[in-house]
């Protein structure tokens, strides 16, 4: 198993510390850093930002998002970035929400596992440099009755094959991922509770005649190191409400129907009516300390080696952490999930 670090969306305040934390990841051997997007920065200028100030670490999208970009678009920037770092991206995808696809981008969120297929499709085409034409459901390249032509790419990334990730919560997409993708990007994955899930990923596979031996399972997971782990699961607290609580609509949030299949049905309720009628603390205090810590990193070294070893036992791959500590904490945040790594027994 390797580590990654998840630096979030720029902009929050933290924007040197994040780049200092990317460098010293570069330093501590990590494989990957992640970047993400909502609707404020864009995940790929910062990914080019950081991987202009490294030097061996991956730089990957964590997620772009697919209504806010022609799959043509998706192709283009995965070439650039391949080529400007080195060919060290790692191209991760997903359908983000209703409330932002339709409400920030305008592309209605219809059929996204369809949309999804046939994406990753047009990509994978332009990204081997074939002539892009596809008649599909959701896209069609050229448009017909038009003076369009099928293009080739014109950039050359510097592998004949960038990494395709896709960032899935519900069974559908999970096992859509096992059949079509290189890689998953699971966010609140729980040792415990991911049976299902990682059923739903074989099933994906088999489907498709696919080896899972070198898929890359790499969930996001919180880090507090410290000396209690219940004081450390406050650090988290918000996090896990935002989006328990309060991302999506009260009748479609994907991760508060993660917490249900895992057990969390009536605190996932709670959390989601607190923090829709805008009772921030009490949705905070809602959250479940068994939650969090099935879903983080928290405590002391030797405890979060005992959860880095139970995260290898159910299949992770590269655990890409993200430190929910203050900036001048970051490194030593790092350094201690190194260790801890080492103590497991499961570096690789």
């Amino acid at each position: 198993m390797r580590l990654g670090l998840n630096l979030g969306y720029w902009g929050a305040g933290n924007d040197a510390s994040n780049l200092t934390l990317a460098k010293h990841a570069d330093e501590l051997g990590f494989s990957v850093v992640w970047a993400a997007e909502a609707y404020g920065s864009d995940a790929p200028t910062v990914l080019a930002w950081v991987a202009a100030q490294t030097s061996n670490i991956d730089v990957g999208s964590a997620v772009l998002q697919i209504p806010a970009r022609t799959p043509a678009t998706t192709a283009m920037t995965a070439a650039t970035l391949d080529s400007l770092s080195g060919g060290r991206f790692r191209l991760g995808l997903g359908v983000s929400g209703p409330q932002v696809s339709e409400g920030w981008h305008g592309v209605r969120f219809t059929s996204p596992l369809g949309r999804t297929r046939e994406y990753m499709d047009i990509v994978r085409t332009a990204l081997r440099r074939e002539k892009v034409a596809y008649e599909g459901e959701h896209f069609r390249l050229p448009l017909p009755d038009g003076p369009g032509k099928a293009l080739r790419l014109t950039v050359h990334p510097v592998r004949e094959h960038v990494p395709m990730y896709l960032a899935a919560i519900g069974p559908k997409n999970v096992e859509l991922t096992g059949e079509l993708a290189d890689g998953w990007l699971p966010v609140f994955f729980s040792p415990e509770h991911a049976g299902d899930q990682l059923a739903q990923l074989r099933a994906g596979a088999e489907k498709a005649g696919r080896d899972l031996s070198s898929f890359d399972i790499a969930p996001t997971v919180p880090l507090v190191p410290g000396e209690d782990w219940r004081v450390c699961a406050d650090s988290v607290r918000a996090y896990a409400a935002l989006y328990l609580g309060g991302m999506g609509s009260k009748d479609k949030n994907f991760y508060n129907r993660l917490a249900v299949r895992m057990g969390f049905e009536a605190e996932a309720a709670e959390v989601q009516e607190k923090f829709l009628a805008k009772d921030h603390a009490g949705a905070m205090a809602a959250v479940p300390a068994e939650f969090l810590d099935a879903t983080s990193l928290l405590g002391p070294k030797e405890r979060i080696a005992e959860r880095l070893a139970a995260f290898a036992e159910a299949g992770a791959t590269t655990v890409s952490l993200s430190p929910f500590v203050a900036p001048e904490q970051g490194f030593d945040a790092l350094r201690t999930a190194v260790e801890a790594l080492e103590l497991a027994g499961v570096a690789g």
